[in-house]
C-alpha cells in the first residue's frame, strides 16, 4: 500500500504544495510560500498515525484514506512541547537556585566592603613575631637558659649575653619556664625595648634589648652562613668538650678534651685540658657558644683566647683557620 501523497503532480516532473498551490520541485517536502509540510500543515509540528479507514481532508474538499508517508517521524507528541517539558525545572530546582543565587551575592558584597590591604598570599597565617636572636630557652635554676645566641649582632648580642646565662626577669615580667618565656616573646611588639635581669656564674646583671621581626633575625643569620670569606676553625669538636661550672674556685668555662693534630688550636699552643673562658673578652660558657663565637669568626684573624691551665690563667693569640 502506497503513503498518500499531499501534493499535487502535473505529470511533467513537477509538483505543487497542496495548501497554496505553489509549484515545488518533486524531491521537495516543505512549501517556500506558506511552510506547508507534505501530511502536516502549517501549524504546530505534529504528527499523527492515522490507520486504514482514517481521512484526511485534500484540497478540493474530499476525503480519502490517509497514510503516513515513509519518511514522517511516527510520534504523536510535538517536538516542540518536548523541547519545554525537557526545559521545565521543578520547585526544589528552583528553590536550589534561589539559594545559590542568595549566598552567591552575598559573598560578593562582602568580600566589595572588605578592606584591601596590600600583603602578600597567606601572610595573614604567619604574622610576625619578635625576636632577640636566642632560637631555643630550656629550663634552669631559677629561670630559663640557653646555650648560645645564635645571632651576630642581633638583639641578644649586643646586650652582652651569652649561652649560660639564666634569665629571670623578662620586661618586668618574672620567667621561670621555657613557655613562660616564648608566650613573653609572642606577645612583645616589634621594636619595643625591654629590660632583662639574668644570671651568670651566680651573679645577677641587668640589660637592656630592643627586639627586632623574625624576619630580619633570618636575614643576618643567612647573611652571615652565606658571607664569601666562609666560616672560621679553630681544630677541636664541640661534643669533646665539657663545661666547667665550680662556684667555690670561681671556675666556669669549657674543657677541651680533645684538639685535631696540627689545626690551628694545637699549632697556636692551646693543650688539651686547657679551660676556655673568654674568646676575644667574650665570656665563654657552653661549648655550643664556642663553637658559634669561632664559626662566625672571619678565617685568619687572630683573637685572643683566656684559658686556664693548671689553674694558672693565661692568654693565648690563635690565628682562626677556614672550615
Amino acid at each position: 500500500m502506497q503513503p498518500e501523497q499531499n501534493f499535487g503532480n502535473t505529470g511533467a516532473g513537477e509538483q505543487f504544495c497542496a495548501q497554496c498551490g505553489s509549484p515545488m520541485p518533486n524531491a521537495m517536502r516543505f512549501c517556500r510560500s506558506c511552510g506547508h509540510r507534505l501530511g502536516e500543515g502549517p501549524a504546530e509540528y505534529t504528527e499523527t498515525v492515522r490507520f486504514s479507514g482514517n481521512t484526511a481532508a485534500n484540497n478540493g474538499g474530499q476525503t480519502t484514506p490517509f497514510y503516513p508517508t515513509f519518511n514522517a517521524p511516527m510520534t504523536t507528541v510535538a517536538p516542540a512541547a518536548c523541547a519545554r517539558r525537557r526545559r521545565s525545572l521543578t520547585g526544589t530546582t528552583w528553590l536550589w537556585i534561589v539559594l545559590v543565587a542568595f549566598f552567591g551575592i552575598g559573598g560578593i558584597m562582602s568580600f566589595a566592603r572588605r578592606p584591601r590591604i596590600s600583603r602578600p598570599p597567606f601572610a595573614a597565617m604567619a604574622e610576625s613575631r619578635s625576636s632577640v636572636g636566642i632560637d631555643n630557652f630550656d629550663n634552669g635554676d631559677n629561670g630559663v637558659t640557653f646555650k648560645s645566641v645564635d645571632t651576630p649582632g642581633g638583639p641578644a648580642d649586643k646586650a652582652g649575653l651569652v649561652g649560660g646565662d639564666v634569665v629571670t626577669t623578662f620586661d618586668g615580667q618574672r620567667v621561670t619556664k621555657s613557655s613562660e618565656m616564648t608566650d613573653l616573646l609572642r606577645r612583645t611588639p616589634i621594636g619595643k625595648t625591654v629590660e632583662l635581669v639574668y644570671l651568670r656564674d651566680g651573679v645577677s646583671h641587668t640589660t637592656q634589648m630592643t627586639t627586632i621581626p623574625r624576619e630580619e633575625n633570618n636575614r643576618i643569620n643567612d647573611a652571615y652562613a652565606g658571607r664569601p670569606e666562609g666560616n672560621g676553625k679553630f681544630g677541636f669538636e664541640r661534643g669533646q668538650m665539657t663545661r666547667i661550672n665550680i662556684p667555690e674556685t670561681k671556675t666556669f668555662g669549657v674543657r677541651i678534651d680533645w684538639l685535631e693534630t696540627n689545626g690551628p688550636a694545637e699549632l697556636f699552643g692551646i693543650k688539651r685540658g686547657d679551660i676556655i673562658t673568654d674568646f676575644d673578652n667574650i665570656p665563654i660558657r657552653t661549648a655550643q657558644e664556642f663553637y658559634n663565637r669561632v664559626r662566625r669568626t672571619v678565617p685568619y684573624t687572630t683573637v685572643n683566647i683566656t684559658v686556664l691551665r693548671d689553674g694558672q690563667k693565661m692568654v693565648i693569640p690563635v690565628r682562626i683557620g677556614k672550615a
